[in-house]
């Protein structure tokens, strides 16, 4: 399994880590932000198809700030699945 870390940028979470293994997600976990919200989506995530999520979540948004802690997650995914 892959770990990644990716540091997001406009939103209250600090960082989000990640793991990739055969495309699926695993452990994702996001430091700060709406604590409910990111372990939520933690849990929605675990298992699921990278590459899907990143489609699901990139352009998701968090009031005025054009973007959000699931946008940040979609775009820490694509940098991972590029390398």
């Amino acid at each position: 399994m892959e770990k990644f870390s990716f540091v997001p940028k406009g939103v209250c979470a600090r960082q989000i880590d990640f793991e990739i293994e055969d495309g699926k997600l695993h452990n994702v976990k996001f430091t700060g932000g709406c604590d409910g919200n990111t372990k939520a989506i933690s849990k929605l995530l675990e298992g699921a198809d990278a590459a899907n999520t990143v489609d699901i979540l990139k352009g998701n948004l968090c009031g005025m700030k054009g973007t959000s802690c699931a946008d940040q997650l979609a775009k820490g995914i694509e940098q991972a699945m590029a390398q």
